[in-house]
């Protein structure tokens, strides 16, 4: 079936700008255009919107998804399994997060009091969830269920203030990696140095032990996994290769 643009963007719940806009970022060509000068969409491309708002409801940026969709690898069937698997430990952790407001709500009303602990509890899981939907096949597969475990346990026992410092840590790399790359830094510089210190500390939390070569190894991750790249890439493209690239260094000078 063949829709035009005001049909698909009725069909889809977005709007027929947004349908342009796309197009013009090379995201979502039409079949073709008519002698009018209509854009008309076949069936791939029905299936190449729904797959753009699955990543847009993930909270990914344009830039990022063009960067998934060219990937000669991308495969459609194996991109909805991993929405599904996301979509599922959203789910789960929604569903922890209800149950820590009710005991917060219980507690304020002069119930049973919550630990420490248990108030950090959900969000902590929810990391370690996550992770596992998104990546845990494939960290698993290398670097072994036992490391993998004892990263999860890691996590799941951090105090507190460890959670915070740790959340902070992750936030300032991405920051300072938007500001490196949009200054044209050298990976292998100063800062570049510097960013992968940041990461190495970063890891530190959530890793029972530290190796260069364990190191050097996820940085490749970062840029040979699309959705690693989309995630570093989320505000400022080429800030997975230049995390990758300065780790590089950073373990090679060691």
């Amino acid at each position: 079936m063949e829709y035009t643009i005001k049909a698909l963007a009725e069909l889809a719940g977005v709007t027929p700008r947004t349908l342009r806009w796309y197009d013009s970022q090379g995201l979502l060509k039409p079949l073709r255009t008519t002698e009018a000068g209509y854009r008309i969409y076949g069936p791939e491309q029905v299936d190449q919107l729904q797959t753009i708002l699955f990543y847009r409801e993930l909270g990914l940026e344009l830039q990022a998804i063009r960067t998934i969709l060219e990937d000669p690898a991308f495969d459609r069937q194996k991109a909805l399994q991993s929405h599904l698997a996301e979509l599922e430990t959203r789910r789960e952790r929604l569903d922890g997060l209800i149950l820590t407001v009710k005991n917060a709500i219980i507690e304020a009303k002069g119930g049973n009091k919550m630990s420490d602990s248990q108030k950090f509890e959900a969000f902590k899981r929810q990391i370690v969830e996550t992770n596992e939907a998104r990546y845990g096949k494939e960290i698993r597969e290398k670097y072994g269920d036992e490391t993998v475990d004892q990263s999860n346990t890691k996590v799941l026992s951090m105090s507190p203030e460890d959670h915070a410092r740790w959340q902070a840590l992750g936030d300032e790399i991405l920051s300072a990696l938007s500001a490196a790359v949009r200054a044209g830094e050298a990976p292998a510089g100063a800062e570049g140095r510097r960013i992968a210190e940041l990461h190495r500390q970063w890891l530190s939390f959530s890793w029972a032990s530290y190796t260069p070569q364990a190191h050097a190894g996820v940085a490749q991750m970062y840029v040979a996994d699309p959705r690693f790249t989309a995630y570093y890439d989320k505000e400022q493209p080429g800030c997975a290769a230049f995390l990758r690239d300065a780790i590089l260094a950073y373990t090679a000078a060691q």
